[in-house]
């Protein structure tokens, strides 16, 4: 007999980020609570749940009040207790978030969104300051909403931070107001030139772009100074132009570009600087597991180290 399959929605962030907000809008204004369900709630905010009004539409509140408490066993106990249809885990922006994500969750229930709220004021600061509790409320979550935005509110910079970490990640940005801020994020260059002209502060920013909207770039010309990746074992007839970004820290420097079709690759050294112009085709590739930008060649011009080989995000 198959076991039911029960959902977990769990929600992550620092207190005051409006966790709690989101979880009763989900349920009551979203109207998205669906049989018996609970909410676990892992830390007390300056929003309360109103136990009345959850028990309208057939749910309980459940109070997990220590990291040490929040254990197999207790998820298990839990489970007999109340016999939910779906869960709700409001989880302390204090905890390891790895606690939850590595334990043995009971039978039948099944992780299946993981959202991250995040005060826009307060971002930055948090960022700076506390980074690895920063980073770990957001590096697993499938949707990361920005709340009490403004028209002043550099969205394309907390959109880049977020994706050095998590790549997958759906940003949302919320208004002070509780409407969605759906305006088109401004890039600092222009994709519409006949040749998009990269410089080695737009190099990441591109990047990130290119990943997650690659159709807009299909048909595009860009140019940029690149070190290529192109070792002996690379597969005839493509090699990577790209660059070393910083995403976070010292320690967390990685390579970034895009496959690049070129029949003469061969001629064109390993870890060699190169100035490519090149065309931007949509296309299927395995490195990619489905479809993304591919480079062809229009120009290729030997090119000096710059004195900073490092990109960033930001």
């Amino acid at each position: 007999m198959a076991i039911q399959e029960i959902p977990v929605y769990f929600f992550t962030g620092f207190m005051d980020s409006g966790k709690t907000s989101l979880v009763q809008e989900t349920l009551f204004e979203n109207e998205f609570a669906e049989g018996k369900g609970i909410v676990i709630m892992c830390e007390d905010g300056d929003v309360e749940y109103d136990e009345d009004k959850l028990a309208e539409i057939n749910f309980s509140l459940v109070t997990i009040e220590k990291e040490e408490d929040f254990t197999d066993a207790k998820l298990a106990e839990i489970n007999e207790q109340y016999k939910p249809e779906q869960v709700f885990i409001e989880y302390n922006g204090t905890w390891e978030v790895a606690k939850f994500l590595e334990a043995n969750l009971p039978k039948g229930w099944v992780m299946v969104q993981s959202l991250a709220t995040v005060d826009s004021t307060t971002f930055e600061s948090y960022w700076n300051n506390m980074r690895a509790m920063m980073q770990e409320q957001v590096f697993e979550a499938d949707v990361v909403i920005f709340n009490r935005t403004d028209d002043d509110t550099d969205r394309g910079k907390l959109r880049r931070l977020i994706k050095t970490v998590n790549r997958k990640a759906q940003i949302v940005y919320e208004r002070k107001d509780g409407t969605i801020d759906e305006r088109p994020e401004e890039l600092p260059f222009d994709i519409n030139q006949d040749i998009i002209e990269l410089s080695d502060a737009d190099y990441g920013i591109w990047y990130m772009d290119a990943v997650d909207n690659y159709k807009k770039y299909h048909g595009k010309k860009v140019k940029f100074l690149a070190l290529v990746y192109n070792p002996d074992n690379l597969k005839s007839g493509v090699m990577v132009p790209g660059r070393f970004a910083m995403t976070c820290c010292v320690d967390d420097i990685t390579f970034i570009g895009f496959k690049c079709k070129y029949p003469r690759e061969k001629e064109i050294p390993h870890k060699s600087w190169i100035t490519i112009t090149a065309e931007i085709r949509v296309e299927f590739a395995m490195e990619y597991k489905g479809k993304g930008p591919v480079l062809y060649p229009i120009s290729i011009e030997p090119a000096e180290k710059p004195e900073d080989e490092l990109v960033y995000f930001s």
